[in-house]
């Protein structure tokens, strides 16, 4: 028996003497559905209010206030904006880096916190979408975190880094699989990743595949380690995200921040740390999706907000080339496994009688898109 998944044809499969739950896309969210589709988009290029979770939501409230007067419809702020991110984990041994984590994780941010609350009545204030960055505290653990917020100042969806890259594992705790997800809104299906995830062959097909139309890429600034590791650089890692674009035929907003010198004063201590992050590392960019860029660059140093137009019915003309999730696909051969599923430290043992299969739970309110499949 074969049943019908989305975009491929699945055998009848069991793990573990349970379903297997797949992710079907329905014709809800599609670019006709959205009630905007042309409007223009804003990426910011900034420097956090570095360890100052307070006066870091100021200068973003301040960055939405502007983008808003320039007619954004949405602003897409860099990796950890709030509280800024911690380059001292590429600086120096974990011991030294002590002396910042109490300050860092008193600057992050909670979402239900006042701070939270402050950044959703900005977005509804200035009637703009709000994609922001940040550091999220939960209980004794950090998350790289992304916020999506609407222009009404609801929160559309949050989700975490998958898996923090390199020695960001000495900070942050890892993400799940429902964290790998696109959101309707009313400017289309909204998507959103940050930093490495855009170099994650399957993390990026994950996405694809629920039709993003809008992805938000969040850097937090290319100024460490330069000319000694490419694959941290700024050339290499901005082509992954314009490749994304070209791959996802979706729109990309990249969001970038910058390394400023206030910053170096608190993170430098001797020449060799000099060496090995500089000021500066601003490369924001808006592409099509085509992965053509949509607007002209800032200096590296410079801080400001990128602006470019969005036409929806774009995507159409891409994808009539090139569908890696539709047309251009070949599931017979090749396709992924996802799990798409939260996974909690401790989950109640509620076992099925003998001889039966445990129930399927229903899809959750706040997943229209989701689909349970099972025989």
């Amino acid at each position: 028996m074969l049943v019908k998944v989305g975009l491929f044809l699945t055998d009848k499969i069991r793990l573990a003497n349970k379903s297997v739950r797949y992710i079907t896309i329905t014709s809800e969210g599609g670019y006709m559905n959205a009630s905007k589709t042309h409007y223009k988009v804003a990426a910011v290029q900034a420097a956090p209010e570095f360890l100052d979770l307070d006066k870091g939501v100021d200068k973003a409230i301040r960055l939405i206030k502007e983008a808003a007067d320039n007619g954004a419809s949405l602003i897409a702020f860099p990796e950890v904006y709030l509280p800024g991110y911690p380059w001292w984990i590429w600086l120096g041994s974990p011991a030294w880096g002590m002396q910042f984590v109490q300050r860092y994780v008193e600057n992050s941010l909670d979402l239900k916190s006042e701070q939270f609350e402050r950044l959703c009545k900005a977005a509804a204030t200035h009637r703009i979408h709000v994609v922001m960055g940040y550091s999220e505290r939960s209980f004794g653990t950090l998350y790289l975190g992304q916020a999506i917020i609407d222009d009404n100042g609801k929160v559309i969806g949050t989700r975490r880094k998958l898996k923090p890259t390199h020695a960001e594992r000495t900070v942050y705790g890892e993400g799940n699989g429902s964290d790998l997800k696109v959101f309707n809104s009313q400017l289309g299906r909204i998507g959103a990743l940050c930093c490495a995830e855009h170099v994650q062959p399957l993390s990026k097909f994950a996405m694809y595949s629920q039709h993003e139309q809008l992805h938000i890429a969040s850097w937090p600034s290319f100024s460490v380690y330069r000319g000694g590791a490419y694959q941290l650089s700024a050339e290499a890692n901005c082509a992954a995200t314009q490749v994304y674009a070209l791959e996802g035929q979706a729109f990309v907003i990249s969001a970038c921040a910058i390394v400023s010198k206030d910053m170096l004063n608190v993170l430098i201590d001797t020449p060799d740390k000099g060496n090995l992050l500089q000021d500066g590392g601003g490369f924001a960019m808006i592409y099509g999706p085509d992965g053509a860029p949509l607007c002209e660059p800032l200096g590296e140093h410079e801080e400001g907000i990128l602006y470019a137009d969005v036409d929806l019915g774009a995507i159409s003309v891409a994808k009539a080339a090139l569908d890696p999730v539709g047309h251009y696909s070949r599931p017979d051969v090749l396709r992924l496994l996802f799990n798409d599923q939260p996974t909690p430290c401790v989950e109640a043992f509620n076992p099925a009688p003998v001889g039966t299969d445990a129930p399927v739970a229903e899809p959750q309110a706040d997943e229209p898109d989701a689909r349970l499949i099972s025989e």
